[in-house]
């Protein structure tokens, strides 16, 4: 496949400087692209190195230029690459149908073209949309609905009366809708406390490898239009996400707390149950958020505070130990003057006898 670059700014929207019948034959990563291929710099960092880069042409952000180099002016070099490497290496369409290999129950209902790997177990009462694809070794429980093009990875888990919107994307070895964590004790024993509720994920949600989202104990788990989950993230019962909010890896989310529209959760943050964090936080690696969050706030650490605040305090870390040495000093210090106070107040009072 190839394209002249003139066609490839039509694509992208975006402005030749440059040779605009140069042929482009493929996408490639900034430090592996060649003659024939299209890259992309989209920070600063990268376009202080377009002079060694061997790319046939760059993406580049507007106003930007440099001598010398073929280079396209775009407002996001990045979506644009991503939008050309779909083009130049399109994704495999699955053949649509249902192999000998899969389990369907009753009242099953399917929708157009939909494609369905060997080794899947439907349930009871599934409904799946138009251009749904399921993956090898999915298993789907009872009363469960997918939307149109949904796409299902393979060892992903959908248990009963779940349902999940159009678009969405649910990566390998995801389980949704599984108990939360619910015991109580009684006596010297613990009693499981049952989960009756669902998990609602709405439309053009992406949820990463190995999520695991619990149902509700009852009501529902909700997850709204547009969440990007990482993988490893876990979603207790009850909670309600906003739409567009984001997890990064290793996000734990206890039960009953809802997290607002436009949420930031960077990797490794955990969050205490029934809380509030309102839209647009924005909450940095490793915070732990014991307390409701209001709109719009940026915070770190564990507790959380002011992400401003937290960067002071991590300066000051380091320079514990040293400064443990100076107090210690300055209290042996104090205390000799102290006794020397002492020694001098009672050799006045001697003398004064």
């Amino acid at each position: 496949m190839e394209f002249l670059l003139s066609d490839i700014a039509e694509i992208v929207g975006g402005k030749i400087l440059g040779d605009p019948s140069r042929i482009i034959r493929g996408t490639a990563g900034f430090e592996a692209a060649g003659a024939e291929d299209i890259t992309y710099a989209g920070n600063a960092q990268y376009l202080k190195l377009l002079d060694g880069s061997r790319a046939g042409a760059i993406l580049v952000p507007v106003e930007f230029s440099t001598p010398g180099k073929t280079l396209i002016q775009v407002d996001n070099p990045r979506i644009a690459f991503n939008k050309l490497s779909l083009i130049f290496a399109p994704k495999k369409t699955p053949v649509s149908g249902l192999p000998a290999e899969i389990h369907t129950g009753r009242n099953f209902v399917s929708g157009k073209d939909v494609s369905i790997g060997p080794f899947v177990t439907l349930g009871d009462d599934v409904v799946l949309g138009d251009r749904v694809v399921i993956h090898s070794n999915v298993s789907i429980g009872h009363q469960v609905c997918i939307g149109d093009d949904a796409e299902i990875f393979p060892n992903v888990t959908i248990l009963n009366g779940c349902k999940i919107g159009n678009r969405v994307i649910i990566k390998a070895g995801s389980a949704i809708g599984s108990d939360g964590y619910g015991f109580e004790p009684e006596g010297d024993h613990l009693v499981k406390i049952n989960h009756f509720g669902i998990v609602q994920i709405d439309d053009d949600v992406e949820i990463g490898a190995c999520n695991t989202v619990d149902r509700g104990t009852t009501g529902k788990t909700w997850i709204q239009k547009g969440v990007k989950t990482d993988n490893l993230v876990h979603i207790g019962h009850n909670v309600v996400v906003g739409e567009n909010t984001r997890f990064v890896a290793q996000v734990g989310i206890s039960g009953s707390t809802t997290i607002g529209k436009q949420v930031l959760l960077a990797g490794k943050v955990g969050v205490s149950g029934h809380l509030t964090i309102g839209d647009g936080v924005v909450v940095g690696p490793k915070g732990g958020i014991t307390k409701s969050i209001p709109a719009g706030e940026v915070v770190s650490g564990y507790p959380t505070m002011p992400h401003s605040l937290w960067l002071r305090v991590v300066s000051v870390i380091p320079t514990l130990p040293e400064l443990k040495k100076k107090i210690s000093r300055l209290e042996k210090a104090v205390n000799s003057l102290v006794e020397s106070g002492k020694n001098s107040k009672e050799d006045s009072s001697t003398r004064d006898r």
